[in-house]
C-alpha cells in the first residue's frame, strides 16, 4: 500500500472519531447507539408542562319566574274543554252538571275581572272607553256633536276662500228639487259657493246662475244626480262629495274629511284634475 492511500485512510479514521466526540459532547447519541428505531421512526412533541385551562362555558340567560296563574289557568281552560267534550259524546246528567257547575266557577270568574277593569278605567282616564271618541252619554254626545259641527263649519268656511261646491241636477229630477234648498241654505250658513250645473239645460229653483253643462258631467263621469263635488278653480282638482239627497251634516262631515291630508290618502284615486273654464 502507499503512502497517499494509506494517509486518506487515517485522516478519514480521524474525522469520524471527531464527529462522534462532538455528537457526545452535544448530548445527542449516535444512530448506531439507537438501532432499536430503525430508519424511519417519529417521536412525539415532549408534553407541555403547563395544564389547559378548560373554556368556561357561556352564561345562561336568566328566565324570568313563570306566574303560578298562568299554570292554574291552563289546567282549569283544559278541565273546562274535557268536561264539555265529555258531555257532549255521553250528556248524562253526571256530566252535564259537572260541566255546568265549572262553567259556572269560570263565568263568576270573568265577571269579577270585568268588575275589576270598569273600576279602575274609573279611576283612570286614559283607560276609559266611555271617553275615547264619540261619546255614550246623551247630554255628552250633544255637546260632542255641536262642538264636531262647529269645528267643522269653519273647515268649510275656510275652504270656501279658493273652493267650490259643483251642484249636478236636471230640471225633471224631483230629488234635485228635494236638495237645493239644502245647499242653498248651506251656501249661506258655511260660506262656500254653490255652483248649479244643469246637465239637461233647464232651471233649478234658487239657483237663478245655474251653468249648463259644458261637459264637464262627462269628464267626471256623473251618472246620477243629485252630485256635489268640491272643486278648487285655481288647480283644477275636483273631489267627489256624495250622490243622491244628503243632509247639511252629512255635507260638513264629508266635505272636513275629504279636504283633510288624511282624507286624501284614504282615496287618492277619488281626486280628479280637470281644466277649468
Amino acid at each position: 500500500m502507499g503512502c497517499r492511500p494509506l494517509l486518506r485512510l487515517i485522516f478519514a479514521l480521524g474525522l469520524s472519531t471527531v464527529q462522534a466526540v462532538s455528537s457526545a459532547q452535544d448530548g445527542a447519541a449516535p444512530y448506531w447507539r439507537d438501532a432499536w428505531r430503525g430508519w424511519h421512526f417519529y417521536e412525539d412533541p415532549a408534553p407541555d408542562d403547563k395544564p389547559a385551562v378548560p373554556a368556561a362555558p357561556p352564561a345562561a340567560k336568566p328566565q324570568a319566574a313563570r306566574a303560578p296563574e298562568l299554570d292554574d289557568f291552563e289546567r282549569l281552560q283544559k278541565a273546562l274543554e274535557e268536561y264539555r267534550n265529555v258531555a257532549i259524546m255521553r250528556p248524562t246528567e253526571a256530566n252535564v252538571r259537572r260541566y255546568m257547575e265549572l262553567e259556572a266557577k269560570v263565568v263568576g270568574q270573568a265577571s269579577t275581572f270585568a268588575d275589576v277593569a270598569r273600576r279602575v278605567a274609573w279611576a283612570t282616564p286614559a283607560l276609559d272607553p266611555t271617553l275615547q271618541g264619540r261619546p255614550v252619554n246623551a247630554k255628552a254626545l250633544e255637546v260632542f256633536e255641536e262642538t264636531e259641527r262647529s269645528e267643522r263649519s269653519r273647515t268649510v268656511a275656510q275652504l270656501g276662500k279658493d273652493h267650490v261646491l259643483f251642484f249636478f241636477y236636471r230640471s225633471d229630477c224631483p230629488y234635485c228639487h228635494a236638495f237645493a234648498p239644502v245647499l242653498e241654505a248651506f251656501q249661506g250658513r258655511h260660506g262656500i259657493q254653490v255652483v248649479a250645473i244643469s246637465i239637461d239645460g233647464g232651471p233649478m229653483p234658487g239657483f237663478p246662475s245655474a251653468r249648463r253643462d259644458n261637459g264637464i258631467a262627462t269628464a267626471l263621469q256623473v251618472s246620477q244626480v243629485p252630485a256635489v263635488f268640491l272643486a278648487q278653480p285655481f288647480t283644477g282638482q275636483i273631489t267627489p262629495i256624495g250622490f243622491g239627497v244628503l243632509s247639511e251634516s252629512q255635507l260638513l262631515e264629508r266635505i272636513a274629511i275629504v279636504s283633510s291630508p288624511e282624507g286624501v290618502a284614504m282615496l287618492p284615486s277619488a281626486t280628479h284634475q280637470i281644466a277649468l273654464p
